[in-house]
């Protein structure tokens, strides 16, 4: 008994990491970052820009789940599909200083542009 209550403690644990305690490695965005998708993640996912710039970033998808087919980036009103197998570039816009999201239409791969100095 004991240890099945141990093994739901373990699993609970990484759960919670996984969540909202896991921060991924910042990589500086430069011009020819690619950014992988594959396995249910974006490599990397935590990427920093240089504010009041455009910026493209250059995504190759591997991951041939549905999921992975839709990048959204909701506050610039980015909406761009992902070929199977090829780089897609997207264009950001001259963004103000913050973080934003990016993801699937789902939700279940995220990652986050950075804007700062």
């Amino acid at each position: 008994m004991w240890i099945i209550n141990l093994v739901g403690v373990v699993f609970v644990g990484l759960i919670v990491w996984w969540f909202w305690l896991y921060k991924p490695n910042e990589v500086k965005a430069n011009k020819d970052l690619i950014i992988t998708v594959e396995n249910g993640v974006y490599s990397p996912s935590y990427i920093t820009v240089p504010p009041n710039q455009a910026v493209s970033l250059v995504f190759n998808r591997k991951d041939p789940a549905p999921c992975a087919e839709q990048l959204l980036i909701p506050e610039f009103n980015i909406s761009e599909s992902l070929v199977l197998n090829q780089h897609t570039r997207v264009h950001l816009p001259a963004m103000p200083t913050g973080e934003y999201e990016f993801h699937c239409q789902m939700k279940m791969y995220k990652g986050t542009l950075r804007v700062s100095e």
